[in-house]
């Protein structure tokens, strides 16, 4: 439901609307969206009290819903909402906390099978993965301090057994099968409007010429600047975090 967020909770998210420092636009297509406001999502989860759900809220920054967190010292924080919590809920951040949704408790206590969110890659810096709408990862094995998670993308990565994680998936599943609907609530969200590059002439776009319908006209699709779009893995080969995959979300 759409209620306001605490003060203390919120800050203003300013607009850059794709341009840099100097006002050049650096991201095309973006600008001129509605007023928001970042709500300040606890990723830590550091506080071991018990919190009740005091209510589930949209959150117009991010495509899962958002769940305020009351704790017993009155303290108030933000959660991302996973899927069957409810209001009046009541759950807690410890390291022999309940397998529960909504518990947050290291993967080393995590049973093998069970559906995790909020995943962090050093423990204490605070949730990175597994974060949009409807994703969930599974821990998979554990061996002595490492513990192997399948994450939505296919991917085995080992993560150490001191990294926290949230029981759970999170809501709004169908988020990927939404439709805009109108160009008008594209532009509310921030969307200006594209130009497909086939209808453009060839000075703007490599895509661009030829006589009537002529689609791409090369082997692959290419970007205005000339650089491949499709195909080319831009991953370093050399980054410090491939030691800690098994096996790669390509190898299906």
């Amino acid at each position: 439901m759409k209620t306001k967020a605490p003060k203390k909770l919120r800050k203003l998210n300013p607009k850059s609307s794709g341009r840099n420092f100097s006002g050049k636009i650096t991201v095309r297509h973006q600008g001129g969206r509605e007023t928001r406001f970042l709500r300040h999502i606890d990723w830590k989860r550091n506080v071991a009290l018990t919190a009740k759900v005091a209510s589930i809220e949209y959150d117009p920054n991010r495509t899962a819903d958002i769940a305020l967190l009351v704790y017993g010292n009155g303290v108030k924080d933000y959660i991302l909402a996973p899927q069957g919590l409810k209001v009046g809920d009541v759950i807690i951040s410890s390291e022999t906390a309940e397998i529960k949704i909504g518990n947050c408790l290291p993967l080393k206590n995590i049973p093998i099978g069970i559906q995790i969110h909020n995943l962090e890659i050093t423990p204490g810096k605070g949730a990175q993965m597994v974060r949009s709408a409807g994703n969930y990862a599974t821990v998979q094995s554990k061996e002595s301090e490492l513990v192997s998670v399948k994450l939505p993308s296919g991917e085995i990565r080992i993560f150490k057994g001191d990294c926290k994680a949230t029981i759970g998936s999170l809501t709004n599943e169908h988020h990927k099968e939404e439709i805009i609907g109108s160009a008008g609530r594209a532009r509310h969200m921030g969307r200006r409007p594209s130009v497909r590059g086939v209808a453009q002439d060839p000075r703007s776009h490599p895509h661009g010429g030829g006589e009537g319908r002529s689609g791409v006209g090369m082997k692959s699709p290419k970007s205005p600047w000339g650089k491949r779009t499709m195909g080319k893995r831009t991953r370093d080969k050399k980054k410090y975090s491939n030691k800690s995959i098994i096996k790669h979300r390509y190898n299906h």
